[in-house]
């Protein structure tokens, strides 16, 4: 009994250590790719879960009816190898708090029409078309045949097919950011999403309102993903604009409402939310 408790202990002993072997390979091959955006090999993740999905597998087949149309073929297998110890729930905090916040904040409003530049239409558009129509700016194209959804293809940094004062509800989410990149085809441009700021600024109606959501924190450019704003870059580039509110989600994932725009200074990627006015003193006609 001692003998083959000693022998089981050896045994995974040198399981750990060719886990952790290969773990360092891994590391060591991948290290110079990371930056390259390039990851040729599974990950320590994956590699556990190719096992637990051929156990599983094997599993299945003993149970199922081998005549069934859901029994298992050869050719037909997609294996999904890292969901199986990940959480419920949310998969991207800054996506599904941005989204259910502007979503509630313009149904709050209720305008009778609204255009946004560049966010997710399997998202915030989704939501929005639930209970009104929506205009979406893209620079580049969308065909969908989705009722209450109008397309306007062109390019944000002017939104020359907008006039004056002209929009009473207006958002941009996790978009701007990526502005003049070149990562969706747009010119590569560094003072794209200030230009893009700036036209918000003078489409905007007065007494209508802006919601902006971009990444907040330490300032800097990941080229050619996306760039990080310290969240009074975004106030002082909104020129003519009154803040509203503003809100967070922090590095953690925590969705903080109503928060002082310093507060996000020190995250390293957290998602700022926006909600700018324009003073409704001046008169104007109203798209």
């Amino acid at each position: 009994m001692a003998e083959s408790d000693t022998q089981v202990g050896q045994s995974a002993r040198l399981l750990r250590r060719a886990r952790s072997t290969a773990r360092r390979g891994f590391d060591r091959i991948q290290a110079p790719l990371r930056p390259l955006g390039m990851h040729p090999l599974p990950q320590p993740a994956a590699i556990r879960g190719l096992a637990r999905f051929i156990r599983d597998w094997r599993a299945y087949n003993e149970l199922a009816d081998p005549d069934s149309p859901f029994a298992v073929r050869p050719h037909d297998w997609m294996p999904v190898l890292t969901e199986w110890d990940e959480d419920a729930g949310i998969r991207d905090a800054h996506y599904f708090h941005q989204d259910l916040w502007a979503a509630r904040s313009v149904y709050r409003r209720s305008p009778s029409s609204h255009v946004d530049v560049g966010s997710r239409i399997d998202g915030f558009i989704a939501h929005l078309l639930t209970f009104m129509p929506v205009t979406v700016v893209d620079i580049r194209p969308l065909h969908s045949p989705v009722r209450g959804l109008e397309f306007v293809r062109c390019d944000a940094t002017g939104l020359r097919e907008f006039g004056d004062d002209s929009l009473m509800s207006l958002s941009s989410l996790h978009a701007v950011e990526h502005f003049g990149l070149g990562r969706y085809g747009d010119p590569v441009e560094p003072r794209a999403p200030f230009a893009a700021m700036e036209a918000f600024v003078r489409v905007l109606a007065p007494g209508g309102f802006l919601y902006l959501a971009v990444p907040v924190g330490r300032e800097r450019l990941i080229f050619n993903a996306h760039r990080v704003f310290a969240p009074g870059t975004i106030i002082s580039a909104m020129d003519g604009l009154e803040l509203v509110s503003f809100s967070a989600v922090s590095d953690q994932g925590e969705f903080l409402e109503g928060i002082a725009p310093e507060a996000a200074s020190a995250f390293e990627y957290g998602c700022g939310l926006y909600e700018f006015t324009k003073s409704a003193t001046v008169s104007t006609d109203v798209r």
